[in-house]
């Protein structure tokens, strides 16, 4: 069965064209004009992974995704935006969305990154399986369950704490954080991590994933508390408590 993608544009030339190139892709495509329509839509007819363009007037991309978001839906937001600053990118994060596309965009980034958002959809990402060496004296994770380095997350439910703290994340964060606690104490590299979470590697110029970094230590740094997951410059990132 096609996937089903809600787009939500209101640049109409941009809207008829990613739709039909969707289409073509083999997607089933809902096109609406505004936030408004994208939340009618999205109610009435529960779509597999949204497309919501940030600036709409009315109800904008970013109120959708929060809207969706403290209703408990969880289905996979990609995001289109014209604003390159990094805070721009953290806001959108902050609302709940799983990825972000910069316009002027490729398509075929777009294809990317919808396939990434939706062989992700309820399962984890991870290169290797529970019991991965490394991460400290951590108790024996319950089934369901990994832990390293004072983290511990349920795949199945989502949910994830830093000792008894639990951790509000994102889709993305939430397999980025994964994929690290699976593979504590070893370093991995940029092209694995882009290959492992978005499914296509966005070359060095890319900043996606240094932003998600980011923004996951701010979630998971604590006052006193060491720092979990180390840059290794030049090479990628890894998860240990120092």
């Amino acid at each position: 069965m096609p996937h089903n993608v809600l787009l939500a544009e209101d640049d109409r030339a941009i809207r008829h064209a990613l739709e039909r190139a969707l289409t073509l892709e083999g997607y089933e495509v809902t096109a609406v004009a505004d936030g408004v329509e994208a939340l009618a839509q999205a109610h009435r007819n529960p779509p597999d992974v949204l497309v919501l363009d940030v600036m709409m007037p009315g109800i904008d991309g970013l109120q959708v995704c929060r809207v969706l978001r403290a209703e408990g839906d969880r289905t996979p937001i990609l995001m289109l935006t014209a604003l390159v600053e990094t805070a721009d990118r953290i806001a959108g994060l902050d609302a709940g969305a799983d990825d972000y596309v910069v316009k002027p965009f490729d398509v075929e980034e777009v294809f990317a990154r919808l396939r990434a958002l939706l062989r992700r959809t309820g399962t984890g990402t991870s290169l290797s399986g529970p019991g991965t060496p490394g991460g400290g004296d951590v108790p024996p994770a319950a089934p369901g369950q990994v832990a390293a380095a004072g983290l511990r997350m349920d795949v199945q439910a989502r949910r994830a704490w830093r000792g008894k703290r639990e951790l509000e994340l994102t889709r993305t964060e939430f397999e980025l954080l994964e994929l690290l606690v699976r593979n504590a104490g070893i370093v991995l590299d940029h092209p694995t991590i882009y290959d492992r979470i978005w499914g296509y590697d966005f070359g060095p110029g890319s900043k996606n994933l240094a932003v998600y970094v980011g923004y996951l230590r701010r979630k998971l740094d604590e006052p006193d508390a060491p720092a979990l997951i180390h840059t290794v410059r030049g090479v990628g990132y890894v998860l240990r408590e120092d």
